[in-house]
């Protein structure tokens, strides 16, 4: 096998002699040391009969069975498969034989790369390098396993393939020393070692013995592309069992003796329980008690719909100490923000006062609504408390972070509380949240029995964390050539990470973390909202905003209010230029080629006509985490109805690993922008909101959704984040398109609300 420079990157943990030692059954594993303060890892995985531990994210049992471990939470998005795909890509194994295992919490597993976006501030940006450093240092030693923002690929690709690399070699020298020949004269292809000529031998055969070698100080990578499995479109590992049913998502554990439970936690905000009709429930078949916290009360009972009747009876009433929010606080808080003195300059280039002053310039004014998350799966665990011990299943994109709450919520230590990590049917962010895990664990402990707590669908919608609302006060001046001289966005937003964080990192309330970042301004509520147009002169404020909303992860986040304010505005500018929308934003990107390479290929497969009035043609692009991506939507008004006809999506996410798991991925993200942009939101009043039912929500059915096509622009690049690529897009490329059907500006998200 020829060799080849070993890669290293931060973005994942490589593995070479210093950093892995392989040895026997389950003390096999890796061992990572710190440079300024030592700490050693091993994997804390479990061997079982007939498997042998390779590394943190490998075993293989006697049959030849490849059993990848997956820190990563399962949402739907395909990460299951990807980056399995790698490891066995890399190792040569027979897809047929790779199965999956959920990773055990672990510093093994931290996603660094998530951390460092999440959790940097201006200080560790002043410290640089330092500061990045000290933030892995901080993920990896407190374990923080993180599913988001698209990283699971960037963070792990390297990992991955470093570890099907270094078992590939483990293999092939055990197999080596049977047959008495060099090592470097093997490889393995299809699960099967072989020395190129007569000698053949299947990989379960040798991987006890493999365990015992030593790692070289490089790894050789594969080369050629004969057998490879990367860039193939692969089946899913995860599509069997969903079509067949067989699949445990967190509702479909059963326990010996479990009970169910249905949760009521009060209006939004500090929301008391002041008092409940204790024996009306007693009439339902099946109820068995009341579980009452200062903030919820749970009803059990032996069936979940006997549970969610009683506690319709018990009629909980909740003092909510605080406003009430209502749509009209939010505008409000929104509005009065601009005028508030937290307010901070973020990005900023060139100099704007000279450009503004005695100009004439374009402003306009954007609002987007807080959008519902409206997950399939509603917020669901199932726990098993005894005395001195828990055990959790759950779903969820932070298993470190949840588990040591439930850990403080029973007063046990961490390794007491042991979490099984769950798929989640649907997350979009909200399994960032831990907190019907620690419920359903103290309703377990009251009740001495298991317990599986499954919220109402008005729960759900109720106790939200909703991507955030915001409002933008937009200004540019064009030059005589018709490109943009200056530009200058004011955004008065909450931060829903900076709160997440509060909530999940920092145990807050959901009502003391917004409070806490009511005033903090911070580059994360603005993200995505630096211009990708070569202005010489631009800057983007923020301005925080109290809401009264306890909001969260979002595909996208900022970028969901973001690209629409930026993309709906550059239209704005184009039509007041008179040039042709497209053509306005390729002459605005400077050198940026990959995405005009975007644009013009979103353009040419959607028979775009310039966005001249009554072609119903809309276009948006934006580039985010090393992907670009540009679409073309066509679409019209019927009364106070939207028709989208087509979506056209051209991008460039660089080389990737599964290409139709890509598409899939973009695919779901134009659908999640589409109710984005046209429901998925609900008016509030006296801190609830006024509707709660999906078919209420102006949710696009399958019978509404036109014609979409994703183009995958073919790319040397390492792959790219993709998951939230294109659902801030959608937005603004349906309002955009409605001008030119309507001649009428719509600036507020969902659109239908301004129509």
């Amino acid at each position: 096998m020829a060799r080849a420079p070993r890669k290293r990157s931060d973005k994942g943990k490589g593995i070479d002699r210093r950093t892995l030692l392989v040895g026997g059954g389950a003390a096999a594993g890796l061992l990572l040391a710190w440079g300024v303060w030592p700490r050693s890892y091993r994997p804390n995985l479990n061997a079982g009969p007939g498997e042998t531990i390779l590394n943190a994210f490998l075993k293989i049992d006697r049959s030849g069975q490849i059993i990848v471990i997956v820190p990563q939470m399962e949402s739907g998005q395909g990460v299951t498969t990807v980056l399995p795909q790698i490891l066995a890509d890399e190792l040569g194994a027979d897809w047929r034989t790779v199965a999956v295992q959920s990773a055990p919490i672990s510093p093994l597993y931290a996603n660094t790369l998530l951390a460092r976006e999440w959790l940097a501030s201006d200080w560790t940006r002043l410290l640089g390098e330092a500061g990045d450093w000290a933030i892995g240092q901080y993920a990896s030693r407190s374990s923080l396993m993180l599913t988001g923002a698209g990283t699971s690929i960037p963070m792990f690709h390297d990992a991955y393939r470093d570890a099907g690399a270094a078992a590939r070699v483990l293999l092939c020298k055990a197999a080596a020393a049977r047959w008495d020949i060099p090592w470097e004269s093997c490889d393995i292809q299809d699960g099967v070692i072989s020395d190129g000529a007569a000698k053949r031998m299947k990989i379960g055969n040798v991987v006890e013995d493999a365990a015992r070698f030593d790692v070289p100080d490089i790894l050789p990578y594969r080369q050629g592309q004969d057998g490879r499995l990367s860039g193939q479109d692969l089946p899913r590992l995860d599509a069997p069992s969903k079509i067949d049913g067989s699949h445990n998502f967190a509702a479909d554990v059963r326990l010996p003796d479990m009970v169910y439970a249905s949760i009521r936690q009060g209006p939004i905000g500090d929301a008391v329980l002041a008092g409940l009709d204790e024996r009306s429930p007693a009439g339902v078949t099946g109820f068995l008690k009341l579980v009452k916290q200062e903030h919820w009360v749970a009803a059990v009972a032996s069936n979940w719909w006997a549970a969610n009747k009683a506690l319709d009876l018990a009629d909980p009433v909740f003092t909510l100490r605080g406003k009430p929010v209502s749509s009209e606080t939010i505008d409000d808080a929104l509005e009065a923000a601009f005028a508030g003195s937290a307010g901070r300059r973020i990005y900023a280039q060139g100099d704007l006062l000279p450009v503004f002053e005695g100009a004439t310039i374009l402003a306009s004014e954007y609002q987007v609504d807080a959008g519902l998350h409206l997950t399939l799966e509603p917020m669901a665990a199932t726990a098993r408390v005894m005395d001195q011990e828990a055990e959790i299943w759950l779903a969820t994109q932070a298993p470190a972070l949840a588990r040591d709450a439930i850990a403080r919520a029973l007063d046990l230590p961490e390794a007491a509380v042991t979490l099984y990590p769950l798929h989640a049917g649907g997350s979009f962010g909200r399994r960032m949240d831990w907190e019907v895990g620690a419920q359903a664990a103290l309703i377990a402990r009251d009740m001495r029995r298991p317990v599986q707590l499954l919220w109402s669908r008005l729960e759900d919608v109720v106790q939200d964390r909703p991507a955030s609302p915001a409002k933008a006060r937009l200004a540019a001046k064009l030059g005589r050539s018709g490109a943009i001289e200056g530009w200058l966005a004011k955004v008065a937003a909450p931060c829903a990470m900076s709160q997440t964080w509060a909530r999940v990192g920092r145990g807050a309330m959901p009502h003391e973390a917004a409070a806490e970042m009511a005033d903090k301004p911070t580059r994360l509520a603005i993200a995505g909202m630096a211009l990708p147009y070569a202005a010489p002169a631009w800057a983007v404020d923020h301005y925080p905003a109290d809401v009264g909303l306890a909001l969260g992860f979002a595909p996208g986040n900022a970028a969901l209010y973001g690209t629409f304010f930026t993309e709906s505005f550059v239209d704005e500018l184009a039509h007041l230029a008179g040039i042709e929308a497209m053509s306005f934003r390729i002459q605005m990107l400077g050198g940026n080629s990959r995405l005009a390479h975007c644009l013009s290929t979103a353009a040419a497969m959607g028979g775009w006509q310039g966005g001249v009035s009554g072609s119903g043609q809309g276009i948006a692009a934006r580039m985010a985490g090393g992907a670009y991506a540009a679409i073309m939507v066509e679409a019209e008004m019927g009364g106070n109805a939207v028709s989208v006809s087509r979506i056209v999506a051209a991008v460039d996410a660089g080389d990737q690993v599964n290409p139709d798991i890509a598409r899939q991925q973009v695919e779901a993200g134009l659908i999640y922008g589409l109710a984005h942009a046209l429901g998925a939101s609900a008016p509030y009043k006296g801190g609830l909101p006024t509707r709660s039912m999906l078919g209420r929500m102006n949710l696009p059915r399958l019978a509404d959704i036109g014609e979409v096509s994703v183009e995958l622009i073919r790319s040397t690049a390492p792959p790219a984040r993709i998951t939230d690529l294109a659902a801030p897009l959608v937005a603004p490329a349906i309002a955009n398109a409605l001008y030119t059907w309507t001649g009428q500006r719509l600036r507020r998200l969902p659109l239908l609300a301004s129509a």
